[in-house]
């Protein structure tokens, strides 16, 4: 997967040379590509990429011809088509499902804006897509960029050492929009004498199965009742959450 990054500062996607997207990287899994709109200013002398806004205000606003020069180099640079992308906080909050659908692109170019945001032009003219992370305020589009890759690549074939590890995970379809539910390793018993629960080492794979879906429920209900808010319990769930909800008032 190609993905082509409009941004002042490329050295802060190093950070993507570790972990998960690293080894995705070295497998060839992914291609990242840089285009600084630095380096397509006019006026060389002057070098600028920001101007004072139309209108007074605080802050600078990123100038038209320079990320709009980028952002064409970028689609030109191979034959693939792309959808751009503009990471804002204005835009759509991002969710696992679209997360998912980005994963089928073949190639995603992202705007990473800086200062008070890009001219309006921009967006309304270079721009398929504006997407959040969430609904707070970053330095800039980095960050969120940096985010949306590492969300992405997990999903592409290959990136996990185990494939199921990115069905099984909170959001996913398996869970059904459920947040994911506990796991534990050795030992079985720690050094505050917490224990590992007792059915996930009795081998009963059906009461492992309603155990973790009751948890997923519960802690879905206690951490983020907003995403049950529309989705209608089967007769099993509304079993399992009701004794999940009592075992929570026993403790």
């Amino acid at each position: 997967m190609q993905f082509d990054i409009i941004t002042l500062f490329p050295e802060m996607f190093s950070a993507l040379n570790y972990g998960i997207v690293g080894r995705a990287k070295k497998q060839d899994l992914l291609s990242l590509r840089f285009w600084n709109p630095r380096d397509f200013v006019q006026d060389k002398q002057q070098g600028r990429v920001d101007d004072r806004p139309y209108g007074g205000g605080p802050g600078m606003v990123m100038q038209v011809q320079p990320l709009r020069d980028a952002i064409n180099k970028a689609k030109q640079a191979d034959d693939t088509a792309a959808k751009i992308i503009y990471l804002s906080p204005q835009g759509r909050l991002i969710k696992q499902a679209d997360i998912q659908r980005f994963a089928e692109q073949p190639k995603i170019i992202l705007i990473a804006g800086r200062y008070e945001g890009i001219d309006e032009r921009v967006i309304s003219n270079d721009i398929d897509e504006e997407w959040s992370i969430g609904d707070y305020i970053l330095s800039g589009g980095e960050l969120a960029a940096m985010v949306m890759i590492d969300a992405i690549v997990r999903l592409l074939p290959g990136a996990l050492g185990d494939p199921t590890s990115a069905i099984n995970e909170s959001f996913s379809d398996s869970l059904d929009g459920l947040l994911d539910y506990p796991h534990y390793t050795r030992p079985v018993i720690d050094s505050n004498g917490q224990a590992v629960p007792e059915v996930l080492i009795n081998g009963d794979h059906e009461a492992i199965r309603r155990w973790r879906l009751m948890q997923s429920l519960g802690r879905t209900y206690l951490k983020r009742p907003d995403l049950l808010t529309n989705r209608s319990l089967n007769p099993e769930e509304a079993v399992l959450l009701q004794k999940f909800l009592e075992c929570s008032k026993e403790k």
